[in-house]
């Protein structure tokens, strides 16, 4: 029997899962992460989503890949919305803000739980609502993928609020120099791309990415 690969990205996420525990991934697609999971050992594990379409899929990746259609729980659910509890909860290829939204609205939050996220976009916007609603990054990785680079966020609820600097906001804890040098060049270019009468909005950028530099020289 052949077993799933997986992408970058989500390989990433599944080598930051802690082992034992009940797992959760929202937002499943072909569950093809929790299949993964499951031959490498983990047992409690739940794949929602929020249509039944990717619900039906994953059953035939269960099935495919592990032959026994209970090894993963599927949940028709918006979010974690029934979902009544898991130790480690995985949200891959989402916006940034769906992704804050998703947890945002987790009802069973303990300092021990524990948030995979990989978003697509925006992961600047996630950053800031995570650390002004409680939560902290605890690491960040990178991945490569179809000419992107995209960050794989570890994060734990502590329950402080806190307010984060741009230049955090844009580079987190990412010690990749090429992905920050792209972040920096994204930044220079498009407030250079700011129109003459938003002169302060490119001025923030511009110092902004300077900031994130300043962070590359002591990698």
């Amino acid at each position: 029997m052949h077993e799933p690969i997986l992408s970058p990205r989500l390989a990433a996420a599944a080598g930051m899962v802690r082992k034992g525990g009940e797992i959760c991934d929202v937002g499943t697609d072909h569950a093809l992460l929790p299949c993964r999971l499951y031959l490498d050992g983990e047992r409690k594990l739940t794949a929602a989503d929020i249509n039944e379409g990717p619900l039906l899929s994953a059953k035939q990746t269960v099935m495919h890949y592990i032959g026994k259609e209970d090894a993963v729980r599927l949940v028709l659910s918006d979010g974690l919305e029934k979902i009544d509890y898991a130790d480690d909860v995985i949200i891959a290829g989402m916006g940034g803000e769906l992704i804050a939204r998703i947890v945002l609205g987790c009802r069973f939050l303990s300092r021990d739980t524990h948030f995979i996220l990989q978003p697509m976009t925006k992961a600047e916007i996630l950053r800031k609502e995570l650390y002004k609603n409680g939560f902290y990054i605890e690491k960040e990785l990178t991945a490569r993928e179809n000419g992107r680079n995209y960050v794989i966020m570890s994060v734990y609820y502590d329950g402080e609020s806190r307010e984060i600097t741009d230049a955090f906001a844009y580079s987190g804890k990412v010690t990749d120099k090429e992905y920050l040098s792209l972040v920096c060049r994204k930044l220079r270019h498009t407030g250079e791309c700011c129109s003459s009468s938003d002169t302060e909005k490119s001025e923030k950028l511009c110092n902004t990415a300077q900031e994130i530099e300043n962070i590359i020289t002591t990698l």
